[in-house]
């Protein structure tokens, strides 16, 4: 995230910035959740904690999956982990082999380039451009699965694209699925709640019952309820899959902290006007950023239903000048250095997620910032030559 490095050198030496680049909810959770985190300080037992996670955050978890379709687990089916990532980490130890593939679409979350590469795992991309709306096809996955991957890494809510499967796309790439037992999948579907336009949130299980044996769902407080800092995470699968996980975790962190065991409990048990709030703030600034995307000619922005982001094809600008400035632009890293430079907006740039083609722009800044930021990226747009 380089960009996002120089934007925030360039705001400390007084620059006017607006930050559309760190994928960061900007609102925090409510006020239940710091009392909880607060008794649990006072009450401190200073003693280890499971290392599956205790009984009660896990009672809670199933709740909170079950209230979005994920019922029939129990808690031997669930783990707890330091935040999504480190889940998705151990479930890579967990389920893969040296010289093992690990098929994802592209555009792709820049972690999991990073944890194949530590797994010593083959990277097997599937490519999905603005042309298809960056969702994967049932013949896509088809002929990827041919190929024998130990593992697929499914996003949904896609983080960098927005883009959410309907319950139609989901079921047709589960009966894909479910001709290739030989493959586990993974589903990191942190955004799960972060759903628009009624669409709702879909998982394979929901359609294809069968699959349960071999789907892990991953799971985190972080973007729902505005707590990327307090790291916890969570994983719903196989009951073999779940008891591994525990076992990573009692050599790598022995256990979630107290406090934030708390605070996650009160996260996902408490009032959820929070999150349902943010929700819908966050459906209004999609369109407000759709409405200027749509606007620039030549950029294409297809329609993302989910999490906090839109990735615009912006293809359309490469080869030109920035006029006002004399910036040559190439690519999207050029693009996006040029955006910053002109205009003081910062996104990150498409290649960091396998589509150079396009970035990233994140809606959470503050309201009062976005329409200014458009209105500098509609005009960067209109000045190149």
């Amino acid at each position: 995230m380089l960009v996002a490095e120089r934007a925030k050198r360039l705001k400390a030496e007084g620059r006017d910035i607006i930050s559309f680049s760190i994928g960061v909810p900007n609102f925090l959770p409510g006020e239940h959740v710091y009392e909880a985190a607060r008794t649990a300080l006072v009450n401190d037992s200073g003693q280890y904690g499971s290392n599956r996670g205790s009984e009660t955050l896990l009672d809670a978890f199933l709740s909170h999956i079950a209230a979005i379709g994920l019922d029939g687990y129990t808690r031997l089916n669930v783990a707890t982990g330091i935040g999504a990532k480190h889940l998705l980490y151990t479930l890579a130890e967990v389920l893969l082999d040296e010289g093992d593939a690990i098929a994802f679409a592209t555009p792709y979350w820049t972690s999991y380039v990073d944890i194949a590469e530590i797994a010593n795992a083959r990277i097997q991309l599937l490519p999905c451009p603005s042309s298809q709306n960056y969702k994967l096809l049932p013949e896509q996955l088809d002929a990827a699965l041919r190929e024998n991957p130990r593992v697929f890494l499914f996003n949904n809510p896609s983080n960098p694209t927005g883009m959410v499967y309907t319950k139609a796309e989901v079921e047709a790439l589960a009966k894909v699925l479910v001709g290739y037992p030989d493959t586990w999948i993974i589903t990191d579907d942190i955004y799960n709640r972060m759903v628009f336009d009624g669409i709702g949130y879909h998982n394979f299980v929901m359609s294809q019952p069968s699959l349960r044996e071999r789907v892990i769902f991953v799971d985190s407080i972080s973007k729902t309820y505005g707590m990327p800092g307090w790291r916890a995470g969570f994983m719903a699968g196989p009951q073999s899959v779940a008891n591994a996980v525990a076992v990573m975790n009692s050599n790598h962190i022995t256990s979630l902290p107290e406090v934030v065991t708390a605070a996650a409990l009160a996260a996902m048990s408490g009032p959820q006007d929070v999150p349902r709030d943010r929700c819908r703030e966050f459906e209004a600034k999609r369109d407000q950023v759709l409405a200027v995307m749509d606007s620039i000619p030549g950029l294409v922005c297809p329609r993302p239903q989910g999490a906090f982001y839109v990735f615009p094809d912006v293809s359309c600008a490469f080869g030109k000048i920035h006029g006002p400035t004399g910036l040559a632009i190439g690519t999207d890293v050029e693009l996006c250095n040029a955006l910053l430079e002109a205009k003081g907006v910062a996104c990150v740039p498409g290649s960091a997620f396998g589509e150079p083609r396009a970035l990233r722009v994140s809606y959470t800044c503050p309201t009062a910032q976005l329409a200014p930021g458009l209105e500098r990226f509609r005009e960067f747009f209109a000045e190149l030559v």
